[in-house]
């Protein structure tokens, strides 16, 4: 993370960016306090908004094209890697105001994970370069996955439609998904030239340091120093992958009994079938083999608190 300015709110074009169909917030009261909080300090406040499976990336990028200096992003994980993908390698600069289940951008930066401290932090705030992941053309910020998770998303929207989202209905679509899984995914890994065969049920991709700590797995410290934490499951089959969930959600899981870690900033993953449904930041693609996965240093300008403090230490 390199650090910059200042940012001068008051000299800035803004542009939210609205996804209504993230996470469970109110609409109009978090337009209401978005709006109240920025237009009378910005040059120029702009809410584009979009539904439930509209473009947000292309929002974006008209945002950028239409000379917006700070492109604020409202929603969860997933809206703020669709907007993210849009800004990188561009002179604008990205606000996150958190609005989904987990947050784990928001967390990772330490802007807030709720509505009022992240705004704290736009209103005054410095500018940084953040590092990104990128999956062939795709960008992400915290993490992409291969085998169970993209399936446990698909078993996820089914459990929200019926129940709502919430993070124990999030929790629940994983063990309905992991009971239903079965055959595992036969995969190669090539890293810095040499290749290493995998037959496993989930390959999960780490560039959320916090994401990590939360639980309990090592690789934040890799993360943090711009690379990836690739954690591969030793487990094959539903029952043993159950129960390196049970543990992972209760804080006692460790890579040499449960996973695989390599730690690297660039790798190739080549799979037993030509297209994979592939999870990342909270969406599901179907993409076509091989998986060029590399980390974008300095890809992103965001910003964070002036003051250098976490807005997130605490937050559980």
């Amino acid at each position: 993370m390199q650090d910059s300015a200042i940012f001068d709110l008051s000299q800035a074009r803004v542009c939210v960016i609205f996804n209504r169909g993230s996470g469970s917030k109110d609409d109009a009261e978090f337009i209401e306090a978005v709006t109240g909080a920025l237009e009378p300090r910005a040059a120029e406040f702009a809410l584009r908004r979009t539904g439930e499976g509209g473009n947000l990336a292309d929002l974006a990028r008209q945002a950028v094209e239409d000379g917006f200096d700070l492109i604020l992003a409202a929603g969860g994980d997933g809206t703020q890697s669709a907007v993210a993908g849009a800004l990188a390698g561009t002179d604008a600069v990205m606000g996150v105001l958190p609005g989904g289940t987990f947050n784990y951008f928001a967390r990772d930066l330490g802007v807030g994970e709720e509505l009022e401290d992240a705004l704290e932090t736009i209103l005054e705030a410095r500018v940084h370069r953040v590092d990104v992941g990128q999956i062939n053309d795709l960008i992400f910020l915290n993490n992409v996955s291969f085998g169970a998770y993209p399936h446990i998303l698909k078993t996820r929207e089914g459990i929200y439609r019926r129940w709502g989202r919430s993070r124990l209905a999030a929790y629940w679509s994983v063990l309905v998904a992991l009971r239903r899984l079965r055959r595992p995914m036969r995969l190669t890994a090539r890293v810095g030239g040499q290749k290493r065969h995998f037959s496993t049920a989930l390959v999960f991709v780490a560039r959320s340091a916090y994401q990590l700590e939360s639980f309990g797995l090592d690789g934040a410290e890799a993360i943090r120093n711009g690379q990836f934490a690739v954690l591969v499951a030793k487990a094959k089959r539903p029952l043993p992958l159950m129960g390196s969930a049970f543990r992972l959600a209760f804080g006692r899981s460790a890579k040499d009994s449960d996973f695989d870690l390599i730690l690297t900033e660039e790798l190739t993953i080549e799979t037993d079938k030509p297209r994979q449904l592939v999870a990342h930041d909270g969406e599901k693609t179907l993409m076509r083999a091989p998986f060029h996965l590399k980390v974008l240093h300095d890809g992103l300008q965001v910003l964070l608190p002036a003051d250098g403090s976490n807005k997130t230490d605490g937050a559980e």
